[in-house]
């Protein structure tokens, strides 16, 4: 897909995508070094392919960082910011993007600590490297936006809710962001094709994609979405802060 971003729009601009090793956040903050932002690549544990997306990004002339964090872990996190402030000096886009909950072996409540509690403090931590100006932007389902009136499928039940405590969490935090003039961004979208999310409801739930799919009509790829995150970066912010991405008829706003 093209980018959707005007070229060179954001020269002089510093982003941090969190977990954009692959999918949503790889071709999210690709399409910014590519309109010539200064980058940080965010990932968990894949360094090689992290490090195989900084290589390829830095053909664009700017700064590429890969960097490795766990954000359920507060001093990973610091370490981070930390490596941010010194090379980079400061940030003016941050794209909250890293989520989970599906995975096998993690720690009890797993998605409540990666999806609300370290949003939060990726967020707070952040906010003395956020310039004037800058934008913070969400990143989630509508399963999880609407679930408190619309029941998603049972696999995924746990994720929309930590998903939702997040982004509920998150909203709390705007008047603090205004003081500071940041803005404040959710980017709300249907299951995406190609997702580590939609391949583990698929194998879980066999057929869930296809009919959530023909109840849509159509759903979204990987790159497709991240094209609507990466504008929701430069576009003017939306009534109740939300921009919605394909289709909402089907569910009820609470």
């Amino acid at each position: 897909m093209s980018n959707p971003l005007e070229p060179k729009a954001l020269i002089g601009k510093r982003a941090l995508v969190t977990g954009s090793s692959r999918g949503i956040g790889a071709d999210t903050v690709r399409y910014f070094s590519e309109a010539g932002a200064d980058v940080v690549i965010n990932y968990r544990n894949k360094a090689a392919r992290a490090e195989k997306l900084a290589a390829d990004l830095r053909s664009n002339g700017g700064k590429v960082l890969a960097l490795q964090a766990d954000l359920t872990d507060p001093q990973s996190v610091t370490t981070l910011l930390e490596a941010v402030k010194e090379d980079l000096g400061g940030l003016d886009v941050l794209v909250l993007n890293a989520s989970g909950g599906m995975e096998g072996g993690m720690v009890e409540d797993y998605a409540m600590l990666l999806n609300r509690d370290s949003q939060v403090n990726m967020l707070t931590a952040t906010l003395p490297l956020l310039s004037e100006g800058a934008r913070v932007v969400f990143v989630t389902s509508h399963q999880a936006h609407f679930i408190k009136t619309t029941p998603t499928m049972p696999e995924y039940e746990a994720v929309a809710l930590s998903k939702r405590a997040g982004e509920d969490a998150l909203r709390d935090l705007i008047p603090m962001l205004a003081e500071k003039n940041i803005e404040f961004v959710v980017v709300s979208g249907d299951m995406i094709e190609g997702t580590i999310t939609a391949t583990l409801l698929e194998r879980t739930n066999p057929g869930a994609i296809s009919q959530r799919r023909d109840s849509a009509g159509r759903l979204y790829n990987v790159g497709e979405f991240a094209a609507e995150v990466a504008l929701a970066t430069v576009e003017a912010v939306p009534a109740n802060h939300t921009r919605y991405v394909g289709e909402i008829d089907s569910f009820t706003e609470s």
